[in-house]
């Protein structure tokens, strides 16, 4: 089986790291989840390495967590905390759909775009869940009242609206010029610069990991080894609705 997460590509200080699983949307697999982890580390102790890109092959950024071997949660924790804590800034190119787990990954990244073809969706509550361990990064840089919304909802969004609500940081027609100026002042600002700068930004939310973790690891594996989210992963691997829809 190849690797889901691609060998890492490199442009003049940038890593370029692409999730390249598309038979499975990207999801988060525990290997997934292992790899990016080992490549993030890679790149926090390459001095060559100014910021990170973090991108998709497919029409999906990521699709939540890989339903038929997803990964520990405490895995998925400490993956999120490692991109935020990071010393060199991680960026988010998105070209396609995210869903669930995914919007955690993109909320822990620094800065992303994402391009008229991406969609989002918290789609947790529809599958007998909540959207628990990815709210340590997404409720701190969200909009409380949309994340209320599409907590309970479960409505897509497009890319627009996911920057109104400082889902993400921008919506672009294109993605990669609108990343260009974003590339280039990483490659101006100094390594030491862009570390502080960056402990400054994410001091709110590296606060919600350590406050919070630990009691929403516990609540996401109890959930999902509820009667009701077997019932909701089972009816959305069988592709029909599940009992309790009206």
């Amino acid at each position: 089986m190849a690797p889901p997460l691609a060998p890492p590509a490199h442009d003049r200080g940038i890593a370029i790291l692409t999730l390249d699983s598309p038979a499975n949307r990207n999801a988060l697999s525990a290997r997934l989840v292992g790899e990016l982890s080992t490549a993030l580390e890679a790149c926090a102790a390459d001095d060559a390495v100014r910021a990170v890109v973090l991108t998709h092959t497919g029409n999906t950024f990521c699709a939540g967590a890989d339903l038929t071997g997803p990964p520990d949660p405490a895995a998925f924790v400490a993956l999120m905390r490692q991109i935020v804590a990071l010393p060199k800034p991680v960026v988010a190119r998105v070209t396609g759909h995210v869903r669930a787990g995914g919007l955690g990954l993109l909320g822990a990244c620094d800065i992303s775009v994402a391009g008229p073809d991406a969609s989002f969706a918290l789609t947790e509550s529809r599958l007998g869940l909540a959207p628990a361990v990815i709210s340590l990064p997404l409720l701190p840089r969200t909009d409380p009242r949309a994340a209320a919304r599409y907590y309970l909802t479960g409505e897509r969004f497009d890319a627009a609206e996911a920057a109104r609500i400082s889902l993400i940081t921008l919506a672009a027609q294109d993605v990669d010029q609108a990343l260009v100026p974003v590339l280039d002042g990483l490659r101006r600002a100094s390594p030491q610069g862009l570390a502080a700068s960056k402990e400054l930004v994410t001091a709110t939310v590296l606060r919600s990991f350590d406050q919070y973790a630990e009691d929403l690891i516990a609540r996401s594996a109890a959930l999902f080894a509820s009667a009701e989210a077997r019932e909701g992963m089972t009816a959305f691997l069988e592709r029909r609705d599940p009992a309790w829809v009206l």
